[in-house]
């Protein structure tokens, strides 16, 4: 026997269907309307910061080492081999002690040569005092000699005049006594004329050689200065610094051969960027970090030029230097530039430019997602930025490094 089956209903099954589909078309206009996802970052990988109105302190801060005040270079004063080492590096000396022993035979040599080149000279000083005593002495005795023939040949002539007036003598005879009296007259004044110049040129030729000898004497007396520098002394008190010769070891001339120093007496040397050592004048209040203690200083002097990016600055040390200060330590040192007083200021940026405008995130109020805004940026010290405009008293920014996120205008944090 056949049963007849009713088909069933299919209007519930479309409408299921549909309305299915309609749902998907729903969600896709959706999602197509969201916009892509905010990207995230890390809460504790950021550095947030809360804007703040008040007064600050406008520093810079470098790095630096330690240096004495007052270095004595020791050098070779002549080309020698290390004998003895007396003394070790960081010991205490006082001046005049013994440090070091050099030798060098050819220096003894030539000072031995220069000293007999003084002997020389100051001997052939010695007899050109005598020879020209003597000339002088000679010329005396023959003006003297020519003055006594002046005058006999003068008596003579003068003779031989009255007796030609008494016709007792020839007129021949008168001429010839007048010409002799008048060639001893000629005679006479030559003959003084010549000791007057040689007595002139005494002077003259014995300076000359006084000269020679005491330029000898110089150069024998630098000889053995550089000879006696053989037996290097401490110029002064201090501590030895940077001894490290070797027996038998040779040093050229003008090598240094160790310090001096005195510790008590040290400085800073801090090197500051270009950028920021425009702002640094001297007397200007700093502090110096030894990582045992800080110490209140202030600007001494600062390098008119800079070298591979930085300038050099000193600092003189005005308090006690604490435990283990020593030369050569390094340091943190911080200099006040000035206190601006009443200001807006945050931390400071990663890409922090002085005067210059940039882009920070913002936090919402709830913390939970940061957006870009834009902030004038005035003066920078080593931790704060001066904030003119973009930003108010109270707002928390991200100030660590979100380059990778430029082209966020928003980030959500984790």
């Amino acid at each position: 026997m056949d049963i007849v089956r009713t088909p069933p209903k299919r209007h519930a099954r479309t409408l299921l269907v549909v309305g299915g589909g309609v749902a998907l078309v729903v969600a896709i206009v959706f999602l197509s309307r969201l916009g892509p996802a905010l990207p995230s970052v890390e809460r504790a990988a950021v550095l947030v910061d809360s804007v703040r109105q008040g007064d600050v302190v406008r520093e810079v801060r470098a790095v630096g080492t330690l240096v004495p005040e007052q270095l004595r270079f020791i050098t070779a004063q002549a080309s020698a081999r290390v004998e003895r080492v007396h003394v070790q590096a960081g010991q205490l000396v006082i001046a005049g002690q013994l440090l070091l022993e050099l030798s060098n035979p050819d220096l003894q040599l030539q000072t031995m040569q220069a000293e007999q080149q003084v002997r020389q000279a100051e001997s052939a000083l010695l007899m050109l005092r005598t020879n020209l005593r003597g000339a002088v002495l000679t010329q005396q005795g023959v003006v003297a000699t020519t003055r006594t023939q002046h005058i006999s040949a003068t008596q003579e002539s003068a003779g031989a005049d009255s007796l030609m007036r008494l016709k007792l003598v020839a007129a021949f005879e008168a001429s010839n006594r007048r010409a002799a009296a008048d060639e001893m007259t000629t005679r006479l004044r030559v003959e003084q004329e010549r000791l007057a110049l040689l007595r002139g040129s005494i002077d003259e030729q014995v300076a000359m050689q006084v000269s020679q000898v005491t330029q000898l004497r110089a150069i024998a007396a630098n000889q053995r200065a550089r000879l006696n520098a053989l037996l290097v002394r401490a110029p002064e008190s201090g501590v030895l610094q940077d001894l490290t010769l070797q027996l038998g070891q040779w040093v050229p001339e003008g090598t240094t051969l160790a310090k001096v120093v005195q510790p008590e007496r040290l400085k800073a040397v801090l090197r500051i960027p270009e950028s920021q050592a425009k702002d640094v004048q001297l007397n200007q209040i700093a502090g110096i970090d030894t990582r045992n203690g800080v110490v209140r200083g202030h600007v001494m002097r600062k390098d008119p030029s800079a070298q591979q990016g930085s300038v050099t600055i000193d600092v003189a040390l005005d308090g006690a230097l604490p435990v283990g200060a020593v030369p050569d330590l390094s340091v943190d040192g911080t200099i006040q530039i000035e206190r601006m007083t009443n200001v807006r200021y945050t931390g400071r940026p990663a890409t922090a430019v002085p005067g210059s405008q940039t882009t920070l995130f913002r936090l919402t109020a709830d913390g939970r997602e940061a957006e870009r805004v834009t902030v004038h940026l005035g003066r920078t010290s080593s931790s704060t930025v001066e904030i003119l405009d973009g930003l108010n008293a109270g707002d928390r920014v991200i100030v660590s490094d979100m380059s990778a996120y430029l082209a966020a205008a928003r980030v959500r944090l984790k």
